[in-house]
């Protein structure tokens, strides 16, 4: 596979399409348990460069968004190396 530009459309395109299936999937839940009379509990990460910015309605939420967005900026901070010696030169 090489890298060019359709193949990164390609990929921005399903990305998008995926997390709007995400956000509707989340919001049927939402609302499904809502109408049990469950309490509803969530929280959310806004990643900006390397710093999250969290949000969560109980402590437990908030540490399990934490340790998601570490994870997922690790992960960011890996691909990037990678891809810098496999194709930067």
């Amino acid at each position: 596979m090489s890298l060019n530009a359709e193949n990164f459309y390609g990929l921005g395109v399903a990305l998008i399409f995926l997390g709007t299936l995400i956000v509707l999937a989340a919001f049927v839940l939402l609302l499904t348990s809502s109408f049990r009379g469950e309490k509803v509990r969530g929280g959310g990460a806004v990643i900006i460069g390397p710093f999250p910015i969290i949000f969560g309605t109980d402590r437990e939420t908030v540490k399990t968004v934490l340790w998601l967005s570490i994870a997922l900026t690790l992960l960011l901070l890996l691909v990037m190396v990678v891809f810098h010696f496999l194709y930067g030169g």
